[in-house]
């Protein structure tokens, strides 16, 4: 017998406990599905563990460079990784517990732990027990991809997930994949003193930004004694003795690069394959990715889709603004008359190597694809007075400009204090209001948001 729910949420991250607090505040009985930890990838094996773990990187880099700012240390900097864990479990341990105890100590929730199925398109089953729901909201989030490249199977590769779990320094860790996890953990481990060898199929680091962003990054990393093979395809792997050899090729030529870790950075895939997602009939694109609306509804009335398994949003403010639009628009206004959509939100986001990369809105590449007359401008950060005393002056920004409506079309900002100085930029393209609010304004000095203003006035056609 299936026990009757207004409201059934399968999956913890960012989007379900909202959902389901905003729910059971409506007096709606709810219940709530988890398989593994509560939190999702953000608490458990993203955002807060590996940004916790960027600040211990952080600190050893700059203990490294004391002399530069006459601070003598008076010992060698070494990393402790068992101390590193130690604090980065403790942080992470903390937002996975409060989820945990919120979401059982709400009124009208109750929490099902176990693997989530489909009977039917309003029926769900954990392990025994049977559940219905008139409306069902899916959050199940998204896992490494491993790629099919021979031998893999046969060495004991790591994942953005196992990471977590090192308590001891890799000699040599391989970093298969040059984008935005694989940047993050492979300047993050040679901070902590691995050697670092990242392998990237395309012809630069992270293709999906502008050629200038790539060089940039790519210069930071070697600056740090990153290597970096860019045209390189990975051919096999092999165990030999205590190294991981993996085969290579570029440009024809075939070569190896051995290390003792092998960290596999090649993206993300849906849990979207056991659900008995065909027992509700619920649409997947070729991807796995759940096919949703504007609305995130899915083709089945009554299921939603949120978070990385609907393929719009690979992130944690993005998992989030899937719950404000589905809460907006199922309680606040479930007619539909003035609907948040997610075309309505501005693509952004940031990259935590150091210095981070804070985007907002169009690439270079995509601004000309829309044939308007586009004006940039673009400031080194050697030229940012807050970058140059604190001694991090790599990096500069960028912002893309519609000549014609003056409204801002995208920016980039990679520098110290580029995922914060983005905002600014953000919110007037939020606004909808001509680039001149924002180079009008006067900025607090010395600050690294002082200097957008000054680059709004410096524009000039974009070739």
């Amino acid at each position: 017998m299936s026990i009757p729910y207004d409201a059934i949420i399968i999956g913890t991250g960012q989007a379900g406990p909202p959902l389901a607090k905003r729910l059971t505040a409506a007096g709606k009985k709810v219940a709530i599905i988890e398989r593994g930890l509560f939190g999702g990838t953000c608490v458990n094996t993203g955002c807060i563990p590996t940004k916790t773990m960027v600040a211990s990187a952080y600190a050893a880099h700059m203990a490294s460079r004391a002399a530069e700012f006459g601070v003598v240390t008076g010992a060698p900097v070494t990393v402790d990784m068992k101390r590193v864990k130690a604090r980065k479990d403790i942080i992470s341990g903390q937002s996975n517990e409060a989820v945990e105890s919120g979401l059982k100590r709400m009124v009208n929730c109750t929490v099902y732990q176990g693997h989530a199925r489909f009977e039917s398109a309003n029926e769900v089953s954990v392990g025994d027990a049977r559940m219905t729901a008139g409306k069902i909201f899916i959050n199940v989030g998204a896992r490494a991809v491993i790629p099919p490249i021979p031998g893999l199977d046969q060495i004991p590769y790591l994942t953005n997930s196992s990471m977590m779990h090192l308590d001891s320094l890799p000699k040599h860790l391989i970093v298969l994949g040059g984008s935005y996890i694989g940047l993050e953990f492979g300047q993050m481990f040679r901070r902590f003193g691995s050697d670092v060898t990242m392998i990237e199929t395309g012809p630069r680091l992270i293709p999906r930004e502008d050629e200038d962003v790539s060089a940039a990054i790519l210069d930071i990393l070697q600056r740090e004694g990153i290597q970096v093979h860019v045209g390189t395809k990975c051919k096999s792997f092999a165990q030999q003795g205590d190294e991981i050899v993996a085969s290579v090729e570029t440009a024809g030529a075939s070569s190896e690069i051995r290390g003792t870790h092998v960290l596999i950075a090649t993206g993300r895939r849906p849990n979207t394959d056991d659900l008995g997602l065909d027992k509700a009939g619920v649409a997947l694109d070729s991807r796995g990715y759940i096919q949703v609306d504007d609305q995130l509804r899915t083709n089945v009335p009554g299921i939603w889709a949120m978070g990385d398994c609907n393929g719009k949003g690979a992130f944690t403010h993005t998992s989030y603004n899937d719950f404000e639009i589905i809460a907006a628009n199922v309680l606040d206004d479930p007619l539909g008359n003035r609907p948040r959509k997610v075309s309505d939100r501005i693509p952004t986001y940031a990259l935590y190597i150091d210095p981070p990369l804070g985007r907002a809105g169009m690439t270079e590449i995509e601004a000309k694809a829309t044939g308007r007359n586009v004006l940039i401008g673009k400031r080194p950060m050697t030229r940012v007075g807050r970058a140059v005393e604190k001694g991090e002056t790599l990096g500069f920004m960028k912002v893309l400009i519609n000549a014609d409506m003056q409204r801002i079309m995208g920016a980039a900002i990679l520098g110290t204090g580029g995922d914060e100085a983005i905002h600014s930029i953000l919110d007037v393209m939020y606004a909808d209001k001509p680039y001149t609010v924002i180079q009008r304004a006067v900025h607090i000095h010395p600050t690294v948001s002082e200097l957008i203003p000054t680059m709004l006035g410096e524009l000039h056609p974009l070739r």
